[in-house]
């Protein structure tokens, strides 16, 4: 049951619900198979039908994806997502100034979800990617983990996990390619891939 109440240390309005009291876990989607990124929205999903709030920012994207625009459509009131990412895929190399300014940007942004006590589950979408590539260091994604409230779901996506943040993980689900039609020359499609 979720109920709007009023915070007297903070403004302005909270919400509340009874999945605000469950023990929160630490899960990370790594691999190199399709689906980290898919199943982490699934959850989000499943809790907005639960009546929960989900944060999700996007490392490393910068485009209106399809499940953005139905996220804004018709989840909006239980699922934020920010993108923290340039509009061009990186690739292995040199890290731009900006590529980095963009990551901490959403590292803070990250923090201050955290801290405003509004999401049962944060999800940080393709951070281990971030940390394979060194975009930025892995002791602020360290940091967000171990201080993560004890009540709230955190999930981590991408591939190439980094052992110290599976060390600290309390699930991780490895998706592994057996067979892709990508390797066929199929692009991504419109409502499957993107």
């Amino acid at each position: 049951m979720i109920k709007q109440i009023q915070n007297k240390a903070t403004e302005p309005l909270i919400w509340y619900n009874e999945y605000m009291k469950f023990k929160g876990y630490v899960q990370v989607y790594t691999g190199n198979g399709k689906g980290k990124t898919t199943a982490a929205l699934g959850l989000a999903l499943r809790a907005a039908g639960n009546g929960m709030k989900t944060y999700i920012a996007q490392f490393m994207k910068k485009r209106e994806y399809n499940e953005i625009i139905s996220i804004k459509k018709y989840l909006n009131d239980y699922i934020e997502v920010e993108q923290f990412g340039l509009p061009e895929f990186h690739h292995s190399g040199k890290v731009s100034k900006e590529e980095r300014k963009c990551a901490m940007h959403g590292v803070e942004a990250v923090k201050k979800a955290i801290d405003s006590k509004k999401y049962n589950i944060v999800i940080l979408d393709e951070v281990n990617v971030l940390l394979y590539f060194k975009i930025i260091d892995k002791k602020y994604i360290l940091e967000i983990i171990k201080n993560k409230p004890e009540n709230m779901e955190l999930i981590l996506t991408g591939r190439y996990a980094p052992e110290e943040i599976m060390e600290k993980a309390d699930l991780i689900t490895e998706m592994k390619e057996i067979k892709h039609y990508f390797t066929e020359n199929v692009h991504a499609r419109n409502g499957i891939e993107k």
